[in-house]
């Protein structure tokens, strides 16, 4: 009998251990989601340093390196930025006349374009390349993308042949692989799994998941495997606490394309844990836009809209008790106020009544203060809002547009050299090639373009920066200018970008004159020189609320 209940102790103090683990996971992952900005942060210097890099003079070889890290930085975190980088690679690869390099970079580029959706655009670059005559590095990384592919394919698009390509194509991956490289060891688990040999992968990951780092971004995808096992067996903690520690360590990596987030806002919701799925769904949209990962995007889009409808509702369901408590709260007052009413005319205490009515009526007074500021902080952050909303409405479609435009000229840019190439015309196309005129050109019309469109949102901008200088010190645009020098870096700050590096590269001046024109303008400030550039990226806010 005693060791019976010696058991049943055990696995009841076992049990609530277990629970106060899942617990504690999860507070760490909400932990990460709110700190998500700085992670953020933290790649961002890192980029920035590739950056400084790239700035300076290189070699063709040396920049293709580099832009190869950007790359490996940019490719779970800004889809867009990566395929600029191995577009540049592409480039340099031709340059170079290094046909392995251009057609690695082709490669990347094909697996870039699958994770933001132009499925077409990729399986044009994938077939086009002949796998058998590839070095083996570079049928490492085709056979590894075109896998891809189908996954990214089939995550919208569910068939059954989409799944048995990605097992065709990881089969061949496998016969290329370092049997000891760890991406040999993903796969082939990967491989186990798709062939229902759980125990074996999940042997091999409890290994690999041991032996690692903790922040490694392969420690994410051995507990993401070892999740997608664990509901294959419906260990359903298991899972969660998986997937957890996979979301976990993508947050913190700045991984954007985070997968097992998305799982657990989909594992809470079937769970009816309704808040919990909503701040996991919440987070993995963000990021899936932030990154431009089209798959993940268009499976969340549906399951978010779900998932909100449900918070909403019980928001809603809690407001409506929370009513009925308040009317009964008040009911109950009423009787008090009566009864208390009641035994002070009895007692003959009218001034002690006159008393407590007066202090109840100051903290009903005060509740009224609090509740109208809180609606004015509801009123201003709709504003925030609306003005957010409509700034990228305006500048996607404006976006498509010069998009549109430069392709063109490209386009026409590309036929007069390739004329002048075939009719020999070789100092023309020398002349031609030397010239900055193009971009010189190019430069103007996209600074006339930003600034059309930045007054278009912004009509009152100039008015109301000149408001925040000294009279004598204000700032006028020339006759035939929107926008100067000046007023085009404070535009920029007002959309956002506060960093001298990237204002420096957009507008092509140097970093100590981005630096002289902010300092310049804090002296000329009429206001502090601490709040100068906080109320430049206020400017506008009211109007748009309005």
């Amino acid at each position: 009998m005693r060791a019976f209940l010696f058991i049943l102790v055990f696995c009841i103090a076992q049990h609530a251990a277990f629970g106060a683990a899942k617990d504690s996971l999860f507070a760490q992952l909400s932990h990460a989601v709110k700190n998500k900005r700085a992670y953020t942060q933290e790649k961002d210097k890192r980029i920035s340093v590739y950056k400084k890099l790239l700035a300076g003079e290189n070699s063709p070889e040396e920049q293709y390196k580099i832009n190869e890290s950007l790359y490996k930085e940019y490719r779970k975190f800004k889809i867009d930025s990566a395929i600029y980088y191995v577009s540049q690679n592409t480039e340099l690869a031709a340059q170079l006349q290094n046909n392995d390099l251009k057609i690695a970079s082709q490669i990347q580029l094909a697996n870039l374009y699958s994770s933001s959706g132009k499925y077409r655009e990729s399986e044009a670059i994938l077939k086009s390349i002949d796998s058998k005559k590839l070095a083996k590095p570079i049928q490492v990384l085709y056979y590894e993308f075109y896998s891809q592919f189908f996954e990214h394919y089939a995550t919208n698009n569910y068939s059954k042949f989409y799944i048995e390509q990605i097992e065709v194509y990881r089969d061949s991956l496998l016969h290329v692989l370092d049997p000891n490289s760890i991406k040999y060891k993903i796969n082939l688990a990967q491989q186990n799994i798709y062939k229902n040999r759980l125990d074996v992968a999940k042997k091999d990951l409890l290994y690999l998941m041991r032996t690692s780092k903790a922040k490694d971004e392969n420690y994410a995808m051995f507990v993401y495997l070892l999740g997608d096992i664990s509901g294959l067996q419906k260990q359903w903690d298991d899972q969660r606490m998986y997937y957890s520690s996979a979301a976990i360590t993508d947050i913190e990596n700045a991984i954007k394309d985070n997968a097992a987030i998305q799982n657990l806002a989909v594992i809470y919701y079937d769970l009816g844990n309704i808040d919990r799925a909503y701040s996991c769904a919440q987070s993995a949209i963000e990021d899936a836009i932030f990154c431009n990962v089209k798959f993940r995007t268009l499976r969340m889009s549906e399951l978010y809209s779900i998932i909100n409808t449900a918070y909403l509702d019980k928001e809603a369901k809690n407001k409506s008790e929370l009513k009925n408590y308040l009317i009964l709260i008040s009911v109950l007052t009423v009787f008090l106020v009566l009864a208390i009413v009641y035994v002070y005319r009895q007692m003959k205490k009218v001034s002690r009544v006159k008393e407590e009515l007066s202090k109840t009526s100051q903290k009903l007074a005060e509740l009224n203060k609090e509740i109208l500021s809180a609606n004015e902080n509801l009123k201003d952050t709709n504003g925030q809002l609306y003005e957010s909303n409509r700034i990228k409405e305006e500048y996607i479609a404006y976006f498509f547009d010069i998009c549109s435009a430069y392709i063109n000229k490209m386009e026409d840019y590309r036929k007069m050299l390739n004329r002048k190439a075939l009719n020999k015309q070789h100092d023309e196309l020398f002349k031609l090639l030397k010239s900055t005129d193009i971009v010189d050109n190019e430069l103007e019309e996209l600074y006339k373009s930003f600034d059309t469109i930045f007054i278009s949102l912004y009509p009152s901008f100039v008015k109301e920066f000149n408001a925040l200088l000294l009279p004598e010190e204000q700032v006028t645009p020339k006759a035939n200018e929107i926008l100067n020098t000046e007023l085009r870096i404070f535009a920029l700050i007002r959309l956002g970008i506060t960093d001298s590096v990237k204002i420096a590269a957009f507008l092509r001046y140097s970093l100590s004159t981005i630096y002289n024109y902010r300092t310049k303008a804090r002296n000329k400030a009429a206001v502090s020189r601490e709040e100068f550039e906080v109320m430049v990226s206020k400017i506008g806010v009211i109007q748009a609320k309005q």
